[in-house]
């Protein structure tokens, strides 16, 4: 063998170039030629090649120059195509498409009934062309000059004495007893006459007898003499009949191979099966119209298990992918694609139904986009993570803001199955501007559809993103006036409970909670109440481990026991106990706005002087109708979110976005009236030093009342919740 690659790589060498190499040689039966695979130089791929050594087999030279030259000029499907050819002194090379002996199947008896009619329905295709339209005579028909094709498909070849009768000398009546094995073979009348005997014989004589040959070996294996050929235990019943006619001794009464065809195309003829009604559809398919491509379509779901692997794989297939993409084949035409797809391996998944799934989601086609999306579990397993990221996604978010709701709401629902296959730039960037769009959705599924995606998505959010998007999120959907929305922010809740911390769990979750305690639906009532006690239990295990109290040790008499904790103490008198502490604090601020709260600050530049204050009426400090706009102070914790690249949050807007009334402006106190009483009247001067004060001193104490007035204010505003999320929604 390594001798054989040896001499036939040198031969190759010396003569002109040949763009193709050898590779493993395959055996033949009954045949000139040495068939190898091969692969082509340029590109890599398959083929096989024919080659025929010219001094190894100088008598046989007519028949192989004869092969090559009707090789070179018969185009036909059922013919193995021709690549390319090369003829030198020595050698002769024909590169085809790659191709395997039928005699290999028929050994190893691993042909069905079905695909051997299929097969049999294409040679008698093919050889009919060869006698009609042609008018020729293939003279060589037998199993070794047949050969299957990657898809299942068999080709005709073993053109040695292919001959024309319009040639004045035809090959066959010189070159005939030329075969290997030709005797056995030949027809009866051959071996009574002679191959010339053939001149007086009609056209399709010699072919019809080898056609019969070919059906016997095929069923039976091999014969030896001819008189095995008129058992017929193997071949099929409905071919029985055209079979004995196509073996008759007398050529005259011998069927011709066009009419054998024609029987086996009757309805309910031997040739009247799924795969051959298959194969002819697929051959047609660009012509037919949306009715008859439906039922076949129908038809190919309903049969899928009696056609051979290869013949969808490389037949089919082919033809419904360029029917979805150019033919408007649709989604039906897809899903069958999508089930022959199934049996296919790795590497013929990423280079046949990849690039086309890419081309398929630009598609502007809704029916085709909403298939896409339906069928991603079936696809997702096979796309690469940089192709969905890449070139899908970008694609896929137009579903977004489509005009069909259910290509939003389709689209809403991909995002659990492509979300392990998107960048944290993705989801925390675009992916959530998205979502904050579907999640204020006309569309009430849609809205519910998007609490849910993002319950489920939660643990690929970032985690700066993930509690202030989750909290704005779900307590929006917890005031949805559809019942399925609630439903679904609440089993969201408790679904995500860990992903709040103890102060978010307190004053964001369990206070939105609370509101489904007296739902008007009971379904929302006792979801509330479970996801209630989710949080409570939540709120229990992080304070578990938390200090009593966070004030500073003091001894016996209430000094501070430390000195640091002395200067941080304030100036006021300590509490003997918590108890009477926290009762003074609300009792003074309940009796006395004016009580000093908080810390006073240094006045900035362009801030109200005190005696403007002063001088300005209560209502100045909160009126009706109207609010006190104070720029909010950022916290670390908020800073830190801004300038994280991946968080994209104000697209949130605010844990509750209905504005909040104004405070009630506060009462002026009286010591304020008598002031006001005794500044309105004109009263006789007293001696100096025991006169009223004058009206500037008055306004320069007057601001700390209300300083304080304002301060006070400020404390219970905030301690309401404000967090300055008045963002716009849309």
């Amino acid at each position: 063998m390594e001798f054989l690659k040896s001499a036939v790589a040198s031969a190759v060498s010396r003569g002109p170039a040949f763009g193709y190499s050898f590779g493993d040689r395959v055996d033949l039966d009954d045949s000139i030629w040495a068939l190898h695979n091969g692969t082509k130089k340029d590109d890599g791929s398959k083929c096989s090649i024919f080659a025929f050594d010219v001094n190894a087999n100088k008598s046989r030279l007519p028949l192989a120059k004869n092969a090559l030259r009707k090789w070179r000029t018969l185009r036909h499907p059922g013919v193995v195509r021709v690549l390319d050819t090369l003829e030198t002194d020595t050698n002769i090379y024909v590169a085809t498409e790659r191709v395997v002996p039928l005699g290999w199947h028929v050994k190893r008896g691993a042909l069905n009934t079905e695909t051997i009619k299929w097969g049999l329905y294409t040679i008698s295709t093919t050889m009919r062309f060869v006698n009609e339209d042609a008018s020729s005579i293939h003279g060589n028909l037998r199993v070794s000059s047949v050969y299957t094709t990657e898809s299942g498909e068999w080709k005709l070849a073993g053109f040695e004495v292919l001959s024309s009768l319009k040639e004045e000398d035809p090959a066959i009546y010189t070159y005939g007893g030329l075969l290997p094995d030709s005797t056995r073979y030949a027809a009866p009348e051959i071996g009574r006459g002679g191959w010339d005997g053939l001149k007086n014989q009609a056209i399709h004589v010699t072919d019809s007898w080898n056609m019969g040959t070919l059906i016997y070996e095929i069923f039976n294996g091999y014969f030896s003499t001819a008189d095995q050929l008129s058992q017929t235990k193997s071949i099929p019943a409905p071919m029985t009949t055209p079979y004995k006619r196509l073996t008759q001794t007398n050529p005259k009464m011998r069927l011709p191979i066009s009419h054998f065809l024609e029987q086996g195309k009757r309805s309910n003829g031997f040739f009247d099966t799924p795969l051959i009604r298959c194969s002819e559809f697929i051959e047609n398919m660009g012509v037919k119209d949306d009715r008859e491509r439906e039922e076949f379509l129908q038809n190919l779901e309903d049969t899928k298990d009696q056609f051979p692997e290869e013949f969808f794989k490389a037949k089919v297939l082919p033809e419904l992918l360029k029917s979805v993409e150019y033919g408007g084949g649709g989604p039906k035409v897809f899903s069958v694609v999508l089930m022959i797809a199934e049996k296919l391996s790795e590497d013929e998944w990423e280079s046949t139904i990849t690039p086309c799934v890419v081309r398929l989601f630009s598609s502007p086609d809704r029916a085709i986009r909403v298939f896409l999306l339906d069928n991603l579990p079936r696809m997702i397993e096979h796309l690469p993570k940089r192709t969905v990221s890449d070139h899908i996604f970008p694609q896929l978010v137009t579903g977004f803001s489509d005009v069909a709701p259910i290509v939003r709401e389709q689209t809403v629902k991909s995002i659990l199955i492509i979300i392990d296959k998107l960048s944290d730039r993705q989801i925390n960037g675009d992916l959530l501007k998205y979502l904050a769009k579907t999640q204020n959705d006309e569309q009430p599924g849609i809205r519910t559809n998007t609490t849910i995606c993002l319950g489920k998505i939660a643990k690929n959010l970032g985690q700066h993103t993930r509690a202030k998007v989750l909290a704005a999120a779900f307590t929006r959907s917890l005031r949805d006036p559809f019942v399925h929305a609630r439903n679904a922010a609440l089993m969201a809740l408790a679904a995500t409970a860990e992903c709040f911390d103890e102060t978010d769990c307190a004053t964001k979750c369990l206070p939105a909670i609370c509101v489904g305690l007296i739902d008007k639906e009971k379904i929302i009532r006792i979801q509330a109440q479970k996801t209630m006690d989710v949080f409570l239990a939540r709120v229990k295990t992080l304070t578990a481990n938390m200090p009593d109290t966070a004030l500073p040790p003091v001894d016996s008499n209430g000094v501070p026991t430390s000195a640091a904790a002395a200067a941080a103490a304030p100036r006021m008198g300590t509490p003997q106990s918590d108890a009477s502490w926290a009762g003074w604090a609300i009792s003074s601020f309940t009796k006395k706005l004016g009580t000093v709260a908080g810390e006073i600050q240094t006045p900035t530049p362009g801030a109200p002087t005190p005696a403007e204050e002063t001088l300005s009426p209560p209502q100045a400090i909160s009126r009706p109708g109207s609010s006190i706009q104070r720029p909010p102070a950022p916290t670390p914790e908020k800073s830190k979110l801004m300038i994280d690249d991946d968080d994209d949050l104000d697209a949130w807007g605010d844990m509750d976005d209905t504005p909040k009334p104004p405070p009630p402006p506060p009462q002026p106190e009286e010591e304020e009236d008598v002031i006001n009483s005794f500044a309105n009247k004109s009263k006789p001067s007293l001696p100096k030093g025991l006169g009223k004060k004058p009206a500037a001193a008055v306004a320069a104490k007057k601001p700390v009342v209300r300083k304080t007035v304002k301060k006070a204010v400020k404390v219970e505003d905030d301690a309401w919740g404000n967090d300055n999320w008045d963002v716009d929604w849309k």
